[in-house]
């Protein structure tokens, strides 16, 4: 069952935000993690801005009752002036830890947005390829990443709770020892609020649960039509208006959602408002009385109006924190569910280590493999050997498997069936962390980070960043450093266009850069997956021709669809239908007259 369908399935708002509940000890967690110092001088703030205005009641009650007396002919009290001067002392006092408690709750949110976007993070790198190829995880992933930062309510609100509590505690204290039923009256007119406040809570989280795939379908729409990749082709197609007005329906549809859960909090909230507005004047009515009746002198009066004021408001915000709390678990959900996410390929932090020094090489042994949330099998009983300073060329049609072997071998995947294994040793025994610093591989859809020229080629190898040696070498293998040499910056010179001062590159000059991240590896097996289709016959000619040259005694594995380069590979090998069905040096396939043969014909014949 998804989460949807959880969702969905839920009878009862109320026990569905009792089970929320369970995710607050989860966040007080992360929360002590985040400022365990911040965290305590918080309490304790809080505790005194808690009892102050019981205390600062207390005396204001002493104080009217000796100005009644002094209105009725008697003397001054010794201590009247004292007492006003405690009032003060205590109202500035109060009001110089309210802002400190206002720093300290600045402080702890900064440091638990920083804390929980860092773990989010960490978490989004642990999970592999099989999570991010499913579109439930990409909803949760991104109400994750609004939960990571949104969700600082949630700390106010607990701070908040505890404050509140403790003051309504005192006051109603005050107000059973006077009479009980002034504290009855009091929750019986401010319940109903609660419950009213806590039902349209739950129907807020459910609301934005539904609306999460709309407005991320939003934020596509946005990003497509105002971007500089997609302006273009907007432009050309006439794309504007058919995308805003895609952008307005899901808006509307959203608006209108909104509006009516709004109109029906406002409707059925106010009465229930109302209901709590008589509770509170019950009991205000009833301190009157009893105060006529020669039962409360003028200061007791005051004492108790002011605890009924205190009690009540406090006991309201008890109870809409609670529910505030209630609902911001609920959007927790996600967030705590992302945190308990496990990879589905196991990183074996205790796997043996790669040998320095390969010696058999790697091999596929009757390998099969569907993607997750498929039935299509990409490679079926796929048998294949790479061995040390052997480079082999992948070539076949487009979805035969090619890329799913570059994949597997790194790891990214683990077969469905059958065996990788590494000099005799199944993959999966290895430290993945390990097996990944001992390979270097380019993508066709390598990332264009927004970074320094210096910082795009040290991604490959970071520990290697302050090289400028290193960097060099790998810039001059890759032919980037003609690149590099043309960037008023040099290696400093911030690339893209997302920063002040970035400078957009080609698509053929991106490619030389992110090669070069590939040869700073120095790993040994380097893989090439079509990485070079932005450049022309010539500069991808040359490209392989350093690549062919620096791989020497290395194992190499390369995609390419131009035949002129995937000819000088020691093997070639050919998949159709995920199964390899030739392999073989150029000589012996095209003497061979199959596949491969015809494919490379075919490619020479356009060129004649």
């Amino acid at each position: 069952m998804n989460d949807r369908q959880k969702v969905q399935k839920a009878q009862s708002p109320w026990l569905e935000r009792l089970r929320a509940l369970r995710n607050v000890p989860p966040v007080l967690g992360i929360l002590w993690e985040s400022g365990p110092g911040v965290v305590t001088w918080g309490l304790v703030l809080r505790l005194f801005v808690a009892v102050l205005p019981f205390g600062i009641a207390k005396v204001a009650q002493y104080i009217i009752n000796d100005i009644a007396n002094v209105l009725r002919g008697q003397a001054l009290a010794a201590n009247f002036w004292w007492l006003v001067g405690t009032e003060v002392g205590l109202n500035v006092a109060l009001g110089l830890l309210m802002r400190a408690v206002d720093y300290t709750d600045q402080l702890l949110a900064n440091r638990y947005t920083q804390h929980v976007s860092v773990r989010v993070m960490e978490q989004a790198a642990r999970l592999d390829l099989t999570t991010y190829e499913d579109p439930v995880f990409y909803d949760r992933l991104e109400r994750a990443r609004v939960q990571a930062t949104d969700r600082l309510v949630l700390i106010q609100q607990m701070g908040r709770l505890v404050q509140q509590v403790i003051t309504m505690l005192t006051f109603s204290a005050a107000l059973a020892w006077a009479s009980p039923w002034l504290v009855l009256l009091l929750a019986v007119g401010v319940l109903p609020s609660f419950l009213g406040e806590t039902h349209f809570a739950f129907l807020g989280y459910a609301k934005n649960f539904r609306q999460t795939p709309a407005k991320r379908q939003m934020d596509y729409l946005r990003q497509v039509a105002g971007s500089r990749e997609g302006a273009k082709e907007v432009k050309l197609f006439g794309l504007h208006g058919f995308f805003t007005e895609r952008f307005k329906t899901l808006a509307d549809r959203i608006y209108r959602e909104d509006v009516a859960l709004s109109r029906a909090k406002l409707l059925i909230g106010g009465m229930l408002g109302v209901v709590g507005t008589l509770g509170y004047y019950g009991a205000y009515v009833y301190v009157i009385w009893r105060t006529l009746g020669g039962r409360y002198d003028i200061g007791q009066f005051t004492f108790l109006t002011t605890a009924i004021q205190q009690a009540s408001s406090n006991l309201q915000q008890v109870f809409s924190t609670a529910s505030g709390i209630a609902d911001q678990a609920l959007f927790l959900t996600d967030l705590l569910a992302f945190f308990e996410m496990k990879p589905t390929v196991d990183a074996n932090p205790r796997g043996r280590r790669v040998p320095e020094r390969i010696d058999r090489g790697f091999e596929f042994r009757n390998v099969s493999f569907a993607y997750p949330g498929t039935t299509r099998t990409v490679l079926k009983d796929f048998n294949m050997v790479l061995r040390p300073g052997e480079r082999i060329a992948l070539i076949g049609e487009n979805g035969q498997g090619k890329t799913t072997v570059v994949k597997l071998i790194t790891r990214l995947y683990d077969p469905t069936e059958g065996q990788i294994l590494l000099d005799g040793v199944d993959l999966r025994e290895y430290s993945l962390e390990d097996l990944h610093k001992n390979i270097g591989v380019i993508f066709q859809d390598f990332v264009r980070f927004e970074m320094t020229a210096r910082e795009n080629i040290g991604v490959g190898r970071v520990e290697r960043l302050s090289s400028q040696e290193e960097l060099e070498s790998a810039a001059q293998k890759s032919l980037a450093d003609t690149v590099v040499a043309k960037l008023a910056g040099g290696y400093d010179q911030m690339l893209g266009r997302r920063f002040e001062g970035g400078v957009e590159l080609s698509g053929g000059e991106w490619q030389k850069i992110a090669l070069a991240r590939a040869y700073l590896r120095d790993a040994q097996l380097l893989i090439l997956d079509e990485p070079t289709a932005a450049l022309d016959a010539r500069s991808e000619l040359e490209v392989f021709e350093r690549f062919a040259e620096l791989t020497e005694g290395k194992m190499a594995l390369l995609i390419s669809h131009r035949f002129s380069t995937v000819r000088m590979a020691d093997r070639i090998v050919v998949l159709e239908g995920g199964r390899l069905i030739e392999e073989g040096n150029h000589q012996q396939l095209m003497a061979r007259g199959g596949v491969y043969a015809g494919m490379f014909e075919m490619q020479a014949a356009s060129y004649r």
